[in-house]
């Protein structure tokens, strides 16, 4: 029987594959904002982190942290919506409903 009280398995398969998804864009990032994602988020084998945490960490302020942070999900989702639009191919992705 399984424990009712343990994650669900099925938000831990998300969670893994939303970790994946940021991890395929990582190169869009510069070294500060991949370093303030893998923390923040807990990538690449880290525990997540606060900002507040990443701050002291790295020596910068919380406000800097937290800008940081917004850029570089800026760059993520700007770069994952760019794939889902064109793909591979460089060409935008459309649906023919004419067949």
């Amino acid at each position: 029987m399984l424990e009712e009280d343990g994650p669900d398995v099925a938000d831990l398969i998300q969670l893994n594959m939303e970790k994946k998804q940021v991890a395929a864009f990582m190169n869009v990032l510069d070294e500060r904002e991949k370093e303030v994602i893998v923390f923040r988020f807990g990538l690449e084998n880290e525990k997540e982190r606060t900002q507040r945490e990443i701050a002291k960490e790295l020596g910068i302020s919380r406000s800097y942290v937290s800008r940081i942070e917004k850029r570089a999900l800026l760059k993520l989702f700007q770069e994952f919506y760019k794939q889902q639009k064109y793909g591979s191919s460089g060409k935008e992705n459309r649906i023919n409903f004419m067949n």
